[in-house]
């Protein structure tokens, strides 16, 4: 038995030495040859030679194949193993993106209050210029009033029947049976809970069920394609009870509708729906943007509304994704949900006694755990706000829904004020 347990130690201790010892150039050499022969296979060099010099490897291999010299994607700190555990596959190094930050922004939220520093990650040379300004002067108006309106994650998957009629049966059974699917759907997770199943939709003999959930913390796509596949079998069992055949196409059926555009997110929400607004008065208006209030409502109706109108736009903002983009790519959010991110409109209302400016991002999927958020850069800046973590993914909406504000506006007062190519001419470059 001792010889046993030795010997268990011992192929432990020796499995971690392979992983941490760094593989040399004669190695890495006969290696890539192997991968360039077809010998063995990228995605298996984690097992064989550990993640560490999986990675400087798989580097060579594509400066083999390429014929380029990577002499900065290799430079990093992250810790390969959690990230290619969670957040990557083959990976070879990382690319870096300039990360700046805007502020200070007062917030005057339900969650997010006080004065916050916004990191902004962003290529684009005069952006952080101009939510800083936007920043700036939301924060001498006594700061943004910011309120998260709606929170769910959606998944919809296709469920194909052999007739209308057998469709619209299922249909009516999800209607009628709500509080069994919510059982099954909850029994997968212990953060998940289904708020609806809303709209179920019919297209021919196709049922689109949409299963809303409410998902804590987490972005929550898993854990929502989960607990719909568990009540997909449900379906099919209740189904088949009522001498009714059906079938699940696919999980996800796109009125879900993730990472595209579309009505239905715009008038329902997805991820964390959001409202942020300030009022400015004439004076601050004149003596902070250069301009007037009546000027700002003219550029925003004619632009943001009418402009966006004539294109069939579902974007009736400035540039909403210009902030959201800059923003998930700091915290470690999906960057690919900036498409639904940047939908939304911007409001702005010439009063009596000023300006009345606010933003409505009705699909805004956000996380302050798991996915992105765990790489250690990431996890850096959604520290620098606080909002790392379980129980601030409210606080960091409310955040994200300022900083927009903060860039519109600037925008805004730049389009009306004629200063917008002034701006790019000197920080873009």
């Amino acid at each position: 038995m001792n010889n046993i347990k030795n010997n268990n130690e011992n192929k432990e201790n020796n499995e971690k030495n392979v992983e941490f010892k760094e593989i040399k150039t004669k190695e890495i050499d006969e290696i890539v040859e192997k991968l360039i022969k077809k010998e063995i296979k990228v995605y298996q060099l984690d097992k064989l030679i550990g993640e560490k010099n999986a990675v400087i490897v798989r580097r060579n291999y594509i400066e083999k194949l390429s014929g380029v010299k990577t002499e900065h994607i290799g430079h990093y700190t992250l810790d390969e193993k959690p990230a290619m555990q969670k957040n990557i596959e083959n990976m070879i190094g990382a690319v870096q993106v300039p990360l700046g930050f805007a502020g200070p922004l007062i917030v005057n939220g339900e969650y997010a209050q006080g004065e916050f520093q916004i990191p902004l990650a962003t290529t684009e040379g005069a952006l952080i210029a101009s939510i800083n300004r936007g920043c700036s002067i939301i924060s001498k108006c006594g700061g943004s009033k910011a309120r998260v309106i709606g929170d769910k994650m959606t998944r919809a998957p296709i469920i194909a029947t052999k007739s209308v009629a057998d469709a619209l049966e299922l249909k009516n059974w999800i209607e009628d049976n709500f509080d069994k699917i919510k059982e099954v759907a909850e029994s997968t997770t212990r953060h998940g809970k289904l708020i609806n199943v809303s709209p179920v939709i019919i297209v021919g003999k196709n049922v689109y069920p949409r299963f809303c959930f409410t998902t804590g913390d987490a972005m929550g796509m898993n854990m929502v394609t989960i607990a719909t596949e568990k009540v997909c079998g449900l379906l099919e069992q209740e189904m088949a009870q009522k001498g009714i055949i059906i079938n699940t196409v696919a999980l996800s059926g796109n009125v879900c509708v993730d990472k595209k555009p579309s009505a239905i997110n715009l008038i329902e929400g997805r991820g964390k729906s959001i409202v942020a607004e300030v009022f400015l008065t004439e004076e601050m208006v004149n003596t902070y943007l250069k301009t007037t209030s009546k000027a700002i409502e003219y550029v925003n109706t004619n632009k943001n509304l009418i402009g966006s109108a004539i294109v069939n736009s579902l974007g009736f903002n400035a540039h909403f994704a210009n902030v959201i983009g800059a923003l998930f790519l700091a915290t470690g959010q999906d960057a690919a949900h900036v498409v639904e991110g940047s939908m939304g409109i911007t409001t702005a209302e010439c009063q009596e006694d000023g300006l009345y400016f606010s933003v409505t991002l009705p699909d805004v999927p956000i996380a302050t755990i798991g996915g992105g958020t765990r790489v250690e850069t990431q996890q850096e800046c959604l520290k620098i706000l606080g909002c790392s973590g379980n129980g601030n993914s409210k606080k960091f909406a409310e955040i994200v829904a300022s900083a927009v504000l903060a860039g519109e506006l600037s925008l805004a007062g730049a389009l009306a004020a004629g200063h917008l190519a002034k701006a790019h001419s000197e920080l873009g470059r």
